[in-house]
């Protein structure tokens, strides 16, 4: 079953209108017709199995049969990236949202090789955040998750000072008992923050700057990727809470 996201004010009733690029995917690319099922998210927790009810020009409608399940986490995540090279963000942020984060903040580090000025950081993140909307729609998600403006190491702390936990994996951790002592404490409903360093690893200025501000924990024995590192976190996170 497809999915699609649609804003509060297309949902009247029992009905709800899809306007705009997803006209021409669905009747199209899809080539849908009448009275097919889809399931339709308003991006802020509501969720919906519907039928086409009407393909009129540039607009259709949909009727409301039920309600869906929401698929969302019992807690928020935000993934702090340290940029990585070539197109592993894009890969990051694909798999990412299939397994539930909320927010996903690029971070250049110190020691990331990817030096992204201004005009290119946004080029970057409206990019993203068109991978982000397919993988939600693929995923059957709830919401869209955002993709933030890239910021600096000491930005992304200040930032993450608004989330109830702050998990900083970091290969000279050790202990796997520790990370499951911290993971099974977070309550339901909390924010976590995750932060993930880049290929060339955390600076030791990062490090001292985040002494304190956030929790250190393993992801094991091994080294990983950059770009293993945060989906495995996120999928320790989700299995250790998730029921």
């Amino acid at each position: 079953m497809f999915q699609f996201f649609v804003e509060p004010e297309q949902i009247e009733g029992e009905r709800i209108v899809i306007t705009g690029s997803d006209v021409n995917h669905i009747r199209n690319v899809l080539r849908m017709r009448t009275g097919e099922q889809v399931r339709i998210s308003d991006n802020q927790g509501g969720d919906f199995y519907c039928e086409i009810e009407t393909m009129q020009g540039q607009q259709i409608v949909f009727h409301i049969l039920s309600q869906a399940k929401d698929t969302e986490p019992c807690v928020g995540i935000t993934l702090f990236q340290g940029l990585p090279k070539g197109d592993k963000m894009e890969l990051v942020i694909q798999k990412a949202v299939e397994l539930g984060v909320s927010e996903i903040i690029p971070v250049a580090m110190k020691n990331c090789v990817v030096k992204l000025d201004e005009k290119r950081a946004r080029a970057k993140q409206a990019r993203w955040q068109a991978i982000a909307e397919s993988a939600a729609k693929q995923s059957k998600r709830s919401i869209i998750p955002r993709i933030g403006q890239v910021m600096k190491f000491s930005e992304a702390v200040e930032y993450a000072q608004k989330l109830d936990v702050r998990l900083l994996p970091y290969e000279n951790q050790r202990g796997m008992a520790h990370t499951r002592e911290v993971l099974g404490s977070i309550p339901r409903g909390s924010v976590v923050g995750i932060f993930i360093g880049p290929e060339g690893g955390y600076d030791s200025q990062e490090i001292a700057l985040a002494q304190g501000e956030m929790e250190m924990i393993s992801l094991g024995n091994r080294i990983l990727r950059t770009e293993t590192a945060g989906l495995c976190a996120l999928s320790m996170l989700i299995y250790a809470l998730e029921d």
